[in-house]
């Protein structure tokens, strides 16, 4: 252990050397290190890396930017901490995300976040910051974006938007429409996936109702459950999940109205409720019973509703 603190202290002083070369090196050394070895990566941070690669993030070299954020990455692993105490430390995060000189960059920034987003008190802090959520968006909606970016960027957004007081801000900067986007027009399983996950959580907050409207969100949920849209498991216990949060987090208006177009795919419902998983069965369970003291469906709907609630019986 004491051979490896000297060599992660040797490593961290080379990175102030004025030669860029050295400063390379070790940066690269840094990396590799705290790739293969989590017990280098406290030993790097303790060793006073975090502030010197936070700086180096706003180099304008490639190669420099790229392994800096990537050893960044590793260290998150394991020690959270020292990087969200460390002064500067989220706006580098931040311009990775904004300024990267290559798309592995913004990938690595974006899973920095979602690292630290894992500790339930990080999540507020990061959701403060528009700036990091606005480039998460802005990533998601482009569609020059590389796809592991665009995953990192959902990820990223999955755990901010966990925290129930960031949801309002997200859906304010416009990421309603970008993920809604994603779902209708990405066909890659992986991406619809984890942006319903993202929709999902915004739906529980009352500002998603006018959000969804704008984008036929509850129609385009509604028809992940259809059976013969083909959509993955996953995907369609979202998308319950996310008609489920709208109805009890949202006016009583958008609750009602999201009860009635459910109504049309009971059987989509009744399918995750036998099917999915251990929550995706108690959330599909719950949706069909407000589905079934709601009013307001037709003579057809009901006989549906009650062969679905026949058949899982």
């Amino acid at each position: 252990m004491e051979v490896k603190r000297r060599t992660a202290k040797a490593l961290v002083a080379k990175l102030s050397s004025v030669s860029e070369q050295t400063r390379t090196e070790s940066l690269c050394e840094l990396r590799l290190i705290s790739k293969n070895d989590p017990e280098s990566r406290a030993l790097i941070s303790e060793a006073g890396a975090i502030p010197y690669l936070s700086e180096i993030i706003y180099s304008p070299s490639a190669v420099a930017q790229e392994n800096a954020i990537a050893t960044l990455l590793n260290i998150s692993i394991s020690s959270r901490e020292p990087l969200m105490s460390t002064r500067g430390l989220l706006d580098a995060l931040s311009h990775a995300l904004r300024n990267p000189e290559s798309p592995s960059t913004a990938q690595s920034a974006a899973a920095t976040i979602f690292s630290l987003l894992t500790v339930d008190n990080y999540r507020p802090i990061i959701g403060s910051k528009r700036d990091i959520l606005y480039a998460l968006i802005d990533i998601i909606r482009n569609p020059n974006s590389h796809p592991r970016s665009i995953k990192d960027a959902l990820k990223a957004l999955f755990g901010i938007s966990l925290y129930p007081l960031n949801r309002a801000t997200v859906i304010e900067l416009g990421a309603v429409r970008a993920l809604f986007s994603l779902v209708v027009k990405d066909g890659r399983v992986g991406i619809v996936e984890d942006a319903t996950a993202v929709i999902a959580q915004l739906a529980g907050c009352e500002e998603a109702g006018d959000a969804f409207r704008k984008v036929s969100g509850v129609g385009v949920l509604v028809d992940l459950l259809d059976l013969s849209t083909g959509s993955s498991d996953r995907t369609k216990e979202n998308a319950v999940s996310g008609l489920l949060n709208m109805v009890q987090c949202g006016k009583k208006d958008v609750g009602e109205y999201v009860k009635e177009m459910a109504s049309i795919v009971c059987n989509g419902i009744s399918d995750v409720a036998d099917n999915g998983s251990l929550k995706g069965k108690k959330k599909a369970g719950d949706l069909l019973k407000l589905i079934d003291s709601g009013s307001g469906m037709n003579d057809l709907q009901e006989l549906q509703f009650n062969n679905v609630i026949t058949q899982s019986s």
